[in-house]
Parts: C-alpha cells; structure tokens; sequence
C-alpha cells in the first residue's frame, strides 16, 4: 500500500537543476537532462524528496513550480556565461548560456519566494552572480598554486575555516575539509552575501545571506561525501519548517470583513 507514515516526520519536496547535455546510455546517445546520482542520493539520505527540475531549449523556465516545492538545490556543472555579469571569457571559461538562463531564473525565484535555497559549487556561482557579484574565470591564474582540478574527474580537497556564530559554523564546526573541483570561484560578492567560510589562501568557501530565509552556497562538493550529511540534514530540516509554516498560513482561516 502506498502513502507516508503518519508516524515519519513530513519528507519536503526538493527541487534539483540538472545538467543538459549530449549523453549516452544503452543504444542511444543524444541530448538528455541528467543529474549525477550522489545528489538525489544524499537528498533523501538527509529526509527529502528529490525532484529534478530540467533545462530545454525549447521554451522558458517556468519558475511557478517553485510554488510546489519545499526547497530548492541549484548543482554543480559547467562555467558561468561572463556575459551574465558583463565580462569576456577567459580562454579556459566553457559556458553553456541555456542552462544559465534557467539556472538564474529559478534562483532568483527563489529568493524572491524565501524559499530554502542550497547551492553547490556552479550553483553557487550563479547564485552570486544572480545577486550582482562576478566571478574569478581561473584560479590558477590569478591566484598561482591555487588548483581544484589537477586531474580530469578527480576531486581535490579544499580545507577551510568558518566565521563564529554563522549558519556554517552551526553545521560544520569551526574548520572542515570538503571534496572540490572547480577553476573558477567568487570574486565580487553579490548584494546581501557574506563570506563565512574560506581556505588560507583567499578563497571564498561558503557564502550565507541573512534575514530572507535559509540560504547557504557552498564552493565545494558535500554530495560527494556520503558520509557527512550535515549540510543535506540542516538543509532537508529548513525544508521541513518552511513547509509547515507554509502550509498554516495555507490552512488559516481568512478574516472576516468588518
């Protein structure tokens, strides 16, 4: 018999972007909206329900869905497009404009909406950018022994420190290490964000922004280490209070008219 365990706490509804890309899988290889499976993976670890929110070329984000959802997750992946924040592209910059374009709508929604917002790596990126911030094209140009990827498909290990009485700081402790794979990284913080956890050489790890609902940005990969859900449960659990309020204000009865 289907259904939830009235006895099982509420799993939220949590949208995740995904990549859009040529793909292969069986006799077929052609363009196909897909997501790396440690994602969903560590959403319902964490207490969630994931549901995967793709790109297309053929039409507009419709960023109403937003409104069925209980949180929202923007993934890793390729470059940001510099136009979006009216640079040129470094030659190492490798952009992919329609998935940018879908990316910022449903992040900007989101702000707007308050919904819990969780950004990972390009996500976060974008979510800076979203927020009028830019982004530095290649670390190891301009910050020489700086590098994420020294090889193709192999995660690295950033190690940072967070900032006293953040939202970081609750969830991962004073310092933590974390898989990372990235070249590029923020530069100029978009409006409203704060820094609260970088590595000893400048670079900026985590982004939080106070006052409009949860909002964490992380750098670094967490969906790649399944043995730490912190950042997934703290996330999962906003999720959860997000929606129960949200549906009160729903359930409440209107007033009636004087």
């Amino acid at each position: 018999m289907s259904g939830s365990d009235p006895k099982q706490p509420r799993r939220p509804k949590i949208g995740l972007t995904t990549y859009y890309q040529e793909a292969s899988w069986g006799v077929w290889s052609e363009a196909a909206a897909l997501l790396p499976a440690a994602y969903p993976d560590r959403v319902v670890e964490a207490g969630g329900t994931p549901v995967l929110l793709p790109p297309s070329k053929s039409g507009p984000t419709d960023t109403s869905v937003l409104e069925l959802l209980d949180g929202l997750i923007v993934v890793g992946g390729s470059d940001v497009d510099p136009e979006n924040y009216g640079a040129q592209a470094h030659p190492e910059t490798k952009p992919m404009p329609y998935r940018d374009d879908h990316d910022l709508a449903l992040t900007k929604a989101a702000l707007e909406l308050g919904l819990p917002l969780f950004t990972i790596c390009r996500g976060t990126q974008i979510l800076n950018v979203a927020l009028g911030g830019d982004l530095i094209q290649h670390l190891p140009e301009a910050m020489p022994g700086v590098d994420y990827q020294t090889a193709p498909g192999v995660y690295s290990q950033a190690e940072f420190r967070t900032l006293e009485g953040c939202l970081s700081a609750s969830l991962l402790g004073s310092s933590a290490t974390a898989p990372a794979y990235h070249h590029q990284a923020l530069g100029h913080l978009g409006e409203g964000l704060r820094a609260t956890a970088s590595t000893a050489e400048g670079v900026v790890e985590i982004v939080e922004r106070e006052g409009l609902g949860w909002l964490l940005g992380v750098q670094f990969h967490p969906e790649q280490n399944p043995d730490d859900l912190r950042l997934f449960r703290g996330f999962v659990e906003a999720a959860r209070e997000y929606s129960t309020v949200r549906d009160a204000d729903v359930n409440r009865p209107a007033r009636k008219a004087v």
